[in-house]
């Protein structure tokens, strides 16, 4: 059986000599979406960050498309084809937003670029309408938008996000699955941590629910949503 196109497989690690992820493995198939949920303090974040090598691991290795990338730095991560945007301080506030968009295309040397920022406008079309607004006038919607945007602008093949609906309201968040959904139609994979987990698992190829970092159930998100365990424990019934 081929393995899945980006995988963090049997991670153990943390922060110091404590270690919050133990033997969790997380992956996603290209094209596909998904979720990481759990309760909070359960290590999803962590895992993220081990997946883009933000953490050091002990034990466990990552790998994206059959190659070994555990001992790479985030920045050669996205060489490789990795995006990557945190739940906080993902965009310079003082620049505008077709800036902040440029500041994502640093690492390419092709003549491409305003071609990928013309989709990013078509996938975001308020961002065309603000695009000579300093990124730190916008709502905080806008700002997520910005946020991906910029990931996009690396032409990625894995996107990863972090709580990318964290304080948004409910419309705005639909509006961002759905723009998750198209993305991965693109043939991008994206690896997502979200407090909904509900919202989150409804449009998940894939769902894990960890609890104090380790794996405790992994299915579709359709099958974790219909799991009577998952429903009483983690989404409210």
């Amino acid at each position: 059986m081929a393995e899945p196109f980006l995988i963090g497989d049997g991670m153990t690690g943390g922060y110091g000599t404590v270690d919050i992820l133990h033997n969790c493995t997380i992956s996603v198939e290209k094209g596909q979406i998904a979720v990481i949920v759990g309760p909070n303090g359960a290590g999803k974040s962590t895992a993220m960050k081990a997946v883009f090598g933000m953490l050091k691991l002990r034990g466990g290795a990552v790998r994206l498309d059959g190659e070994d990338i555990t001992t790479l730095t985030p920045q050669a991560r996205v060489r490789k084809g990795m995006g990557f945007v945190p739940q906080t301080h993902n965009i310079f506030t003082t620049m505008t937003v077709e800036e902040n968009l440029e500041m994502g295309a640093f690492i390419r040397t092709d003549t491409g670029i305003a071609g990928t920022m013309e989709q990013v406008y078509d996938l975001f079309p308020i961002l065309k309408q603000k695009r000579y607004q300093p990124a730190g006038e916008l709502s905080g919607g806008q700002r997520q938008q910005v946020a991906v945007g910029r990931a996009l602008m690396t032409q990625p093949k894995v996107l990863m996000l972090d709580e990318p609906t964290a304080g948004v309201s409910p419309i705005v968040m639909d509006e961002l699955f759905d723009r998750i959904i198209e993305i991965a139609r693109t043939g991008i994979s994206i690896l997502m941590v979200e407090q909904n987990a509900r919202q989150a698992l409804e449009i998940a190829d894939k769902g894990y629910v960890l609890v104090q970092g380790a794996n405790r159930f992994t299915d579709t998100g359709k099958a974790l949503m219909a799991d009577p365990e998952v429903r009483r424990s983690f989404l409210g019934g």
